[in-house]
């Protein structure tokens, strides 16, 4: 079969999830995400919420009728980890999504190893250019999917941790930004 049962301690899936096994058998795995919202439960769409696409279709009526869906898919990512991961902002959607949506340029690319990490920035940049109130509303870190992956020690635990790499006086300009969006 393509697809393993995957039931880690403590999530809320009933009885797991089957997961695509090509990602327990690669050497290295290479993800790639857009930096847009999502319209649905999910609020935004970006490394945590790219992992959905791991589990098996038979799957995803559970995950999409759940109170705990945002930590669901936190709860996906418990079962790998990225090499890479590079998320593209070049254009973003920062409402509706993730099909359609007001787009907006972002003309940014954003790369790491640490999933948490991506997300947060991410979200710090949906902020920046202007996005959905489920977005907006509270700390970073406390938003469902981050906080849900923060407690399953999935990366980094604060904003405090996060290293930026830049090229150019104009990315300074845009990390100086995220740091106000991440409160530090």
């Amino acid at each position: 079969d393509e697809y393993v049962i995957k039931n880690p301690n403590g999530n809320h899936w009933k009885d797991g999830f089957l997961f695509a096994k090509i990602y327990d058998e690669a050497e290295c795995i290479i993800e790639t995400c857009c930096l847009k919202t999502h319209m649905y439960g999910g609020h935004f769409t970006l490394s945590l919420k790219n992992a959905v696409g791991t589990v098996k279709k038979k799957n995803m009526n559970e995950l999409h009728s759940s109170e705990h869906q945002r930590d669901m898919i936190a709860e996906i990512n418990s079962v790998y980890t990225p090499d890479l991961i590079v998320m593209d902002g070049v254009i973003t959607f920062v409402d509706q999504g993730p099909m359609e949506g007001t787009r907006v340029e972002g003309n940014v690319f954003v790369a790491g190893t640490d999933k948490i990490a991506i997300d947060a920035v991410g979200v710090a940049i949906l902020r920046i250019l202007g996005t959905t109130p489920e977005v907006t509303q509270g700390s970073i870190f406390e938003q469902d999917q981050i906080k849900r992956a923060v407690e399953l020690g999935l990366g980094i635990t604060s904003p405090l941790d996060i290293e930026f790499l830049t090229d150019s006086e104009e990315s300074e300009m845009l990390v100086a930004q995220i740091k106000e969006k991440l409160a530090l």
